[in-house]
């Protein structure tokens, strides 16, 4: 009975993160990061965003597509 349990929680993880994983589209990309300066940007740390940065990231497609976010 635990075995089975086991199984069905294994399984319902597996579904969530592949449904997640889609609507994420992630595995539409090649890639995480869309070049290098993407990356080191990224793993730079927190860091205040110049505007020639920002322009930088509009221009080379940093960011994938939009989402609203709700604050409660």
């Amino acid at each position: 009975m635990k075995k089975m349990l086991a199984l069905l929680l294994v399984i319902a993880c597996v579904a969530g993160c592949g449904t997640a994983a889609k609507k994420s589209e992630l595995w539409e990309h090649d890639t995480i990061y869309k070049n290098w300066d993407h990356l080191s940007f990224s793993w730079g740390g927190h860091q205040e965003v110049s505007q020639e940065e920002a322009k930088k990231s509009v221009e080379e497609g940093w960011w994938g597509k939009e989402t609203t976010v709700r604050v409660p």
